[in-house]
């Protein structure tokens, strides 16, 4: 929160005066006059055409007129709408009762004791604690007062809540605390800068710092006096100028850079990511052109950018040097499509730029993190296990109106580590935080179970709703080999899912299922041949049937997972009662799904085994299940600073 006094060591150097905030104030001015005429101009058109639309509704025999729409918040204000409110508009509303809303509330995943959330804000690791901040509505559960909250962890898994953060006090941030990243300084100071919303609109970047640096909860921030820091430059749209990342430190320039999303729809509406320089966290220096951009993609958000190793298992600081042994991660989350995708490539500081490896799998048009409901993930270098971590933002596909009955709205993935896939060279490998499986009790383990094709498999384990699965499943290859499919360009997400027959899939399993199977989420793999007689291997979750809801919105997801000559087809399923996390090939290939059961909840949820095949037969070679304890996440107290530490 903002204070009077600063008690913090200023990274002001003195011999670089602060710019005042005045003159900034009249720049932003201008931008958002501009934007404003432009928006009258667009509201005038529609208006006029609308008045010409409304006079056919009222024609004699068209009955009543249609009910007032509600206004969205989102794009006026340079965010996205909420993803389901298109298709959910004339879908009944489905019985919920209270019991059902409650159950969806997870045990070992992240979220805020109510109301909306969007993890996305500067996480870190700070005197013993892991921190994170996440961008929260403290009064409703839906987007909009956005401020931070914040939570401390020792192990990444039993989160603490604590105190609001930053509230958007100030007119930089008076229509929200947007996404941030933190910067740990060598002499281990910490930098925040973020997004704030101003009064008009303008979206610029701010700088805070911890109001006392000797406290490791991080409690109380100092916002610098002559935020903003960063205004959108010349060319930049007002609204498209978002999401700085963790900087990273350029020895020959003894400065450090930071990147920033945005756009340029005059070069084909292409994604972009601008590059700053900074000794000082204050005064910024805009580098010539842009560290990558990519056609037809349209708004890059949340931007992040890091350096992978490709010879050791372990993560790389932020800072880590181009060169030898390490390749740089691009990744954007597109606002247009509500993706994230990366590319891996070579990063050249001299010239402020970053290649792909493969331009066919550049940033927006290759490889994403997850294929399914994951969006504005955000990464930070973990200095006690030398991992890099990657959280991402779990949305719902239910509608407004069952959000604010239940109270909240959306919450984190499983914190995953993040490493180059040194098999591939080509791709990168995502696991949950090996912490999570301090969680893990009650194993029970089956082998070599026989799915013939088109049979169902039981598995007695009892309640399945909060389990942490591991399966490998093996084929004939024989039968493999002499199978004709006549499946051309599947595609998981057009298929129709699990319960379309192939001759060489779907197979695998069937989670938060009831015992009649008139609710299941389906996680499977499928072969296809191709025509040079090459085998894809496809890895898809199913939605269709997860629900008896019809007021959500149900998909099918997936995409290819790599499958080396020689390795077990695998996979890891972490089910969460309303959250499905899936891990193939050691996560090649991973999807996130929120699921809205009405009779598999609670008691109710089974596990089968599936094998929907017309020509092969499957063996569940290895399968694991370990029931998973609750993370107990919880409100940070005076008993706990005592107990912890």
């Amino acid at each position: 929160m903002a204070a009077d006094s600063c008690a913090y060591p200023p990274l002001l150097h003195p011999d670089h005066p602060a710019a005042t905030p005045t003159s900034r104030k009249k720049y932003l001015r201008v931008l958002a006059f501009a934007a404003s005429a432009a928006l009258i101009l667009c509201v005038a058109a529609f208006v006029s055409y609308s008045s010409s639309g409304a006079r056919r509704t009222d024609l004699p025999g068209n009955g009543a007129s249609e009910p007032r729409r509600r206004i969205s918040r989102g794009p006026a204000e340079g965010v996205s709408e909420k993803s389901s409110v298109g298709l959910l508009r004339s879908s009944p509303s489905y019985p919920w009762t209270n019991s059902m809303l409650l159950w969806q509330r997870t045990a070992f995943h992240f979220q805020p004791q109510k109301n909306w959330m969007l993890p996305r804000a500067g996480p870190t690791y700070y005197r013993g604690w892991y921190h994170l901040f996440y961008q929260y509505n403290p009064a409703s559960a839906v987007w909009g007062n956005i401020t931070w909250g914040h939570a401390v962890s020792l192990d990444l898994v039993h989160w603490f809540y604590l105190p609001l953060a930053m509230v958007p006090d100030n007119w930089y941030d008076a229509n929200g605390v947007w996404t941030g990243s933190a910067t740990i300084l060598p002499d281990g100071r910490l930098a925040m800068l973020y997004t704030g919303s101003t009064a008009e609109l303008v979206q610029v970047q701010n700088l805070a710092v911890p109001a006392d640096p000797d406290d490791p909860l991080l409690l109380k921030w100092v916002k610098y006096e002559s935020n903003p820091v960063l205004v959108p430059p010349p060319g930049i749209a007002p609204r498209d100028f978002r999401d700085p990342t963790t900087a990273w430190y350029v020895p020959s320039e003894s400065a450090w850079r930071i990147a920033i999303g945005s756009k340029n729809d005059s070069q084909r509406h292409a994604g972009i990511a601008l590059v700053y320089r900074t000794s000082d966290f204050l005064s910024y220096e805009l580098l010539p052109g842009v560290l990558h951009s990519v056609a037809g993609t349209g708004m890059w958000e949340c931007v992040d950018f890091y350096p992978v190793s490709t010879e050791s298992a372990t993560g790389l600081d932020t800072s880590a040097a181009a060169g030898p042994g390490v390749k740089h991660v691009l990744k954007a989350s597109l606002d247009d499509d509500r993706h994230d995708y990366y590319a891996i490539g070579t990063y050249e500081a001299a010239t402020n730029a970053w290649v792909p490896d493969d331009p066919e799998k550049d940033v927006g048009i290759g490889l994403r993190y997850d294929y399914g409901m994951f969006y504005a993930s955000k990464t930070f270098y973990d200095p006690v296990k030398q991992r890099r971590v990657l959280w991402g933002w779990i949305g719902e596909t239910d509608s407004e109106r069952t959000d604010l009955r239940k109270g909240w709205a959306s919450l984190q993935t499983l914190p995953r580590t993040v490493l180059l896939d040194h098999k591939t060279g080509s791709n990168l490998i995502q696991w949950p935080v090996d912490d999570v499986e301090t969680l893990r009790s009650g194993s029970q383990e089956f082998s070599n179970v026989s799915i013939p094709a088109g049979s169902v498999v039981p598995l007695d384990v009892g309640t399945a709703t909060q389990v942490d699965i591991v399966a490998e499943f093996g084929v004939n290859k024989s039968a493999l080999a002499g199978a004709v499919d006549a499946v051309v360009g599947y595609n998981c997400s057009t298929s129709g899912g699990a319960a379309g027959r192939g001759v060489l899939g779907p197979f695998g399993l069937l989670v938060l299922a009831d015992d009649d199977l008139s609710e299941q989420t389906a996680v499977y793999f499928y072969f296809v041949r191709s025509s040079d007689g090459s085998i894809s291997t496809h890895f898809c979750h199913d939605e269709l049937r997860s629900s008896e809801a019809a007021d959500i919105v149900k998909r099918v997801y997936g995409s290819l997972v790599p499958v080396l000559d020689g390795e077990t087809l695998s996979v890891r399923i972490l089910v969460d009662h309303s959250v499905i996390e899936s891990f193939a090939q050691g996560g090649r290939t991973c999807i996130t799904s929120r699921v809205y059961p009405t009779s598999a909840t609670y008691g109710g949820g089974r596990l089968f085994l599936f094998n929907n095949a017309t020509g092969i037969d499957v063996t569940a070679k290895s399968l694991k299940i370990w029931q998973m304890g609750s993370a107990f996440i919880r409100p940070f107290s005076e008993h706990d600073s005592v107990s912890l530490h």
